[in-house]
């Protein structure tokens, strides 16, 4: 007698694995149980990639203004922050600098006209710059929303053939009812495993994204008045 308990335990354990369970499913509930899975997957490399991103770029960002602010000339600022790895507000600093040069060369210079140049060239690379960072984000979102619906729409199916091979075998026991809601309820905790984390990183990643945003700006603040002192200083 125990060892036909033990038996029927480990069959019963055996049949409530996540691949039986997956295997044993509709093949409705398979696609939506595969559709889940990746989307999973593809969230999760969009999170590690902006992690690694925002580290990087937080680091970068204050290397780059610790030598902005070191006192030197906008040329020699230029000069050693050369080697420096590509950041949004370096790419802003340099895209400025690159329209100094080319109102440089001109004959005819208006002080006023150059300023409004410089300041519609950064604003134009800190949108370019919050574009780059939010790459993806959208994808985030439609993960996050969609999922746990797609996981429901699963279950939904998959209950639906439970109640239908009870109506076939005509035996509501729990040995018949229980894989099938097992196989459903597993669509909708794949649907909430995918969702939950892309919602939580969409709105951590926003927030960084911001923070980003407004330092530019504040730098662009900077450098207008830098750069306007240094107009006036001629």
């Amino acid at each position: 007698m125990e060892n036909e308990a033990l038996i029927s335990t480990s069959q019963i354990n055996d049949e409530f694995t996540l691949m039986s369970l997956f295997f044993r499913a509709d093949l409705v509930v398979k696609l939506v149980i595969l559709i889940l899975f990746a989307a999973s997957i593809f969230s999760w490399t969009i999170i590690i990639h902006k992690i690694r991103l925002f580290r990087s770029l937080k680091k970068i960002s204050k290397q780059f203004e610790e030598e902005f602010w070191s006192g030197r000339s906008i040329k020699e600022i230029a000069s050693t922050t050369h080697h420096l790895s590509e950041s949004p507000i370096k790419y802003v600093f340099l895209e400025a600098v690159d329209e100094i040069e080319k109102s440089n060369k001109d004959t005819k210079k208006n002080i006023d006209s150059i300023t409004d140049r410089i300041n519609r060239i950064m604003e134009a690379a800190i949108d370019y710059q919050n574009e780059k960072l939010s790459l993806y984000f959208s994808y985030l979102a439609t993960i996050g929303a969609t999922t746990p619906f797609i996981g429901l729409f699963g279950t939904v199916w998959g209950i639906m053939n439970s109640f239908q091979s009870i109506a076939i075998s005509r035996n509501t026991s729990l040995a018949v009812v229980a894989p099938g809601i097992a196989e459903a309820l597993f669509a909708t905790a794949l649907g909430l495993l995918a969702a939950i984390p892309a919602v939580i990183a969409y709105n951590i990643f926003t927030s960084q994204v911001n923070d980003e945003n407004a330092r530019m700006y504040r730098f662009k603040e900077h450098f207008n008045v830098i750069f306007s002192r240094g107009l006036n200083a001629k």
